[in-house]
């Protein structure tokens, strides 16, 4: 038992050492640097909420204190982000993504986006928040059910395809043979919302619920132009399922609808990744991971996001590489359903 807790002894001192090794080279290479948060979207939707949240709390975490600032990347619902992430980008630990979820699944769907990138290889810091997507209605539409919602020739408006607000709606409309119409082309989830409010459409889909509180806190009131009328999501959030707003993850009813709403629904569990280049080095990768969980649990950043009437509950980046090296590894027929839904 001794020789044991000697061995044990041994291997924490050394562990301890190498951190400490890694922090002082860190300290020694980020020293008066700019770290960029590379934001895939425009200025005002929910990626940008956090990455600016982010970006006002991380430097002081990170050995030698770097600056950091934001930069917008929005372009073809993410994928431009991914693209320059996977080729241009500086793989030094001075550049970091964050970018919707979805543009982590769309290789799995899309040959063409396969080719572009592979998540899989992707160095992931962490995850900000596991995100319960929802869509919004006018109250004017008049639809009081799911079914309702379904057979209605409704106007539902979205960004690029690949973003949550086209794809979650496009499966929807796809598994469940859903009759409304979906319009792309918004440059951000803001521009929708705001294009909702105009009746421009009637209505936004794969919102996150944390945008809407930021933008609408006042929605579960009842008193607004539009209502939080469903859940994109397998369990719901609280808050939510306490106000009665149900999930479409009900409507699945086969076993196929059931394990393609499964594997489509999970990108919820990395709905705010922060995400470094293939060939970072991994001892930053080690360290800008441990300076990220130290800054969501920053009570400053807690006291920041309670103050923007959001949640901040972070997913760690060796978590949350595990989470999307699973996805990839998800049965082909299961696979074949999404993409059938989805068109492609």
């Amino acid at each position: 038992m001794k020789k044991i807790l000697a061995a044990l002894a041994c291997v924490l001192m050394a562990s301890t050492a190498a951190l400490a090794q890694d922090a002082d080279a860190a300290a020694h290479f980020f020293k008066d640097k700019t770290v960029t948060i590379a934001v895939g979207s425009s200025p005002g939707g929910g990626l940008d909420v956090f990455g600016r949240l982010v970006s006002r709390h991380l430097g002081k975490h990170i050995p030698g204190n770097p600056t950091v600032i934001v930069s917008n990347v929005p372009g073809a619902g993410g994928n431009v982000l991914a693209q320059n992430l996977n080729t241009i980008a500086p793989k030094d630990g001075t550049f970091m993504a964050i970018t919707f979820p979805s543009v982590l699944i769309d290789p799995l769907l899309s040959e063409a986006t396969h080719r572009s990138y592979d998540p899989t290889k992707f160095n992931y810091v962490g995850n900000a928040n596991a995100e319960v997507l929802v869509c919004l209605l006018r109250k004017d539409t008049g639809v009081k059910s799911l079914e309702d919602f379904m057979a209605r020739d409704l106007i539902i408006g979205a960004t690029a395809p690949g973003s949550t607000t086209a794809d979650f709606p496009m499966l929807t409309k796809g598994l469940f043979a859903a009759k409304f119409s979906l319009v792309t082309g918004y440059q951000g989830s803001r521009e929708v919302t705001l294009a909702v409010e105009k009746n421009e459409v009637q209505g936004i889909c794969g919102l996150g619920w944390s945008t809407v509180k930021v933008q609408y806190p006042d929605i579960l009131k009842g008193d607004m132009f539009a209502t939080v009328f469903a859940q994109e999501d397998l369990v719901g959030h609280p808050e939510l399922n306490a106000k009665g707003v149900p999930l479409l993850s009900s409507l699945a009813k086969s076993e196929d609808d059931k394990a393609a709403i499964q594997m489509f629904y999970a990108q919820s569990a990395f709905s705010r990744p922060f995400i470094l280049p293939p060939g970072t080095p991994a001892d930053r990768v080690a360290v800008l991971r441990k300076a990220f969980t130290e800054t969501i649990a920053d009570p400053e950043l807690q006291a920041d996001a309670k103050k923007m009437n959001i949640e901040a509950a972070p997913t760690n980046g060796v978590d949350l590489q595990q989470i999307v090296q699973k996805l990839y590894e998800t049965p082909k027929p299961v696979i074949e359903r999404v993409k059938k839904a989805m068109g492609r």
